[in-house]
């Protein structure tokens, strides 16, 4: 069972053009392609011509001045690592796709001090969710059921809703710590 209330929950606005931004970065993930495709849309493509567009997974079918596809997540990290330290005041990040993706590429912008409050998101895609066992500190993506077992040192974690932007990751905890052997069958809670 999930707590309902807790602050530290992502919330995902959606993406939203700023019309004064002078530039606009994208990192997309998959399903995001779908979230920049409204956008132009919905005000136009006007904005794609000042764009730089960094994806994993298919590119979107929209003229923009810079585009790039990365083969895996990690690949996109290092360049929107590299696009961000060379970004100029006026650019507007924008981030689409899973919530460990958002969570991963936010992560990275946290880095280079962008305020999180400034950056758009919205969520596409899975709803599996990364996880950080807070007793052996293994990290683990695409989780979709609680509670599931830690691929790192085996403990049955309940997937709580709590999560750490530091480390762009929910926190597990172990379920049955008292009286070990006594985890309720894992449900799928995040398909």
């Amino acid at each position: 069972m999930l707590v309902q209330g807790i602050k530290s929950r992502p919330v995902y606005t959606g993406l939203a053009i700023d019309q004064h931004a002078r530039r606009h970065l994208f990192a997309l993930e998959c399903e995001g392609v779908e979230a920049l495709q409204t956008q132009v849309k919905s005000v136009g493509p006007a904005f794609l011509k000042t764009s730089d567009i960094l994806c994993v997974g298919p590119l979107p079918k929209v003229e923009a001045e810079y585009m790039w596809s990365a083969p895996t997540i990690a690949v996109l990290l290092n360049r929107l690592r590299v696009n961000l330290t060379n970004a100029k005041m006026g650019t507007r990040l924008y981030l689409s796709g899973t919530e460990g993706f958002i969570g991963q590429t936010m992560k990275v912008a946290l880095e280079q001090n962008i305020d999180f409050n400034s950056i758009r998101t919205e969520h596409r895609g899975s709803t599996a969710r990364r996880v950080q066992c807070v007793h052996c500190k293994g990290i683990t993506d695409d989780v979709k059921t609680s509670p599931y077992t830690c691929t790192h040192c085996g403990l049955s974690l309940l997937v709580r809703d709590h999560y750490s932007r530091r480390l762009a990751a929910f926190q597990g905890v172990c379920i049955d710590a008292e009286e070990p052997g006594t985890a309720p069958p894992p449900v799928e809670m995040f398909p």
